[in-house]
């Protein structure tokens, strides 16, 4: 595919393949396993620059493009999803909303730690009643002065709890509508912040490495300096926000279905059985001709819309396309991944067994495949 890439970033996705194979492989297993955040790994991944790809030099990025970022996510998330999202959502769902709405003042504050990968932001839109559903929040902000009083409870909420976690946009409702729905507006809450409570880690099945906490917010205050855009704009801006985030989330997907697609290849190049390698069998190999064709078409479907979103044209068909591919495609090369690898497929020290039970979550997170659905039907003008 690098015929479709510039040589800087043919080398990028290069040297991120390295250092996926030679520092995250050989160590996922372990904090897999611990369950706990590499930071001093997520440290070496912003040395890389790997944070900051997309954003301006002038605020400590590289300057570089999406399709650079979603290179990055698609070569880590081969080895390890769990630190594939870490960098996904800790860009596009971290990063993104204070670069695209954040005053001059929140840029030069918050920016430069979030590029560098000295600090993770979450992303605090998810409640118990509001997913899919972003107008049934219930979290609540109310002006006192000049400040806003926010309560309520946020769930599943990524990069929320890490030792390096400085900050967690959150959307809360501060009025009504004319037609009764909530008004929703963004505010940026540092950690440590009074009454900003983070619970305990989710016990989940898979991104056993990726930091996801509830979060509960009790009389919580903050200046109204900490509003993140336009009062009343919240929705949509994180609307932008999860538009950009599914591209990057697609590119995640498509890493995983060519991580389990190069797993099983080399099983069945390795692995005899009555005299000859399994690969040699035709149902093998027309198991991997599909896993091919799967992981082949999602790095296309997420290179189309990315390029697309760097072009500045309409892309939300397309992110929803390539979401709903790349996760369809990680859960089908993830589970005839297992089946080539037979019984040592279902061990836990085997990166294709991890990417089977983290691939399900592919089809949940950054909006369901049901939501993708929705999306692309209204495109299509059918609702």
């Amino acid at each position: 595919m690098k015929y479709l890439l510039t040589d800087e970033q043919a080398k990028l996705y290069d040297e991120v393949c390295r250092f996926a194979d030679e520092v995250v492989a050989p160590r996922a297993y372990d904090y897999d396993t611990k369950r706990e955040l590499p930071v001093d790994i997520i440290a070496r991944m912003g040395d890389m620059g790997l944070f900051g790809l997309p954003f301006p030099v002038e605020y400590g990025g590289q300057g570089k493009d999406y399709v650079s970022l979603c290179l990055a996510v698609e070569a880590i998330s081969r080895v390890d999803q769990s630190l594939g999202v870490t960098l996904e959502a800790g860009v596009g769902l971290g990063i993104v909303p204070i670069f695209r709405h954040g005053s001059e003042e929140q840029k030069r504050r918050w920016l430069p730690d979030l590029l560098s990968g000295r600090a993770l932001a979450g992303f605090g839109l998810t409640e118990d009643k509001a997913g899919s559903d972003a107008g049934a929040t219930r979290t609540t902000a109310v002006r006192d002065g000049d400040e806003w009083v926010i309560n309520g409870s946020k769930q599943f909420i990524t990069n929320s709890g890490t030792p390096i976690t400085s900050l967690v946009t959150v959307t809360a409702v501060t009025g009504r509508r004319e037609n009764g729905r909530p008004e929703l507006t963004c505010f940026v809450v540092p950690t440590g912040t009074p009454g900003f409570e983070v619970g305990p880690a989710y016990d989940k099945v898979g991104w056993h490495t990726s930091d996801t906490h509830p979060l509960t917010f009790t009389d919580v205050r903050v200046p109204h300096s900490a509003m993140l855009g336009e009062q009343g704009r919240g929705y949509a801006n994180f609307l932008r926000a999860l538009d950009e985030g599914r591209v990057a989330f697609a590119a995640l997907g498509a890493g995983a279905a060519l991580g389990c697609y190069e797993q099983a290849l080399a099983r069945a190049k390795e692995r005899e059985v009555f005299g000859r390698p399994i690969g040699e069998n035709q149902h093998v190999a027309f198991t991997l001709g599909r896993m091919q064709a799967r992981a082949h078409s999602a790095r296309l479907a997420w290179m189309d819309a990315a390029q697309k979103l760097v072009a500045g044209v309409p892309f939300k068909a397309e992110a929803s396309l390539a979401k709903l591919i790349g996760s369809e495609a990680a859960m089908a090369n993830a589970r005839d991944a297992s089946q080539i690898w037979g019984g040592y497929g279902f061990l836990n020290e085997n990166a294709v067994a991890r990417h089977y039970r983290d691939s399900k979550v592919l089809e949940v997170g950054e909006g369901t495949t049901e939501v993708q659905l929705m999306v692309l039907a209204r495109e299509m003008g059918l609702q």
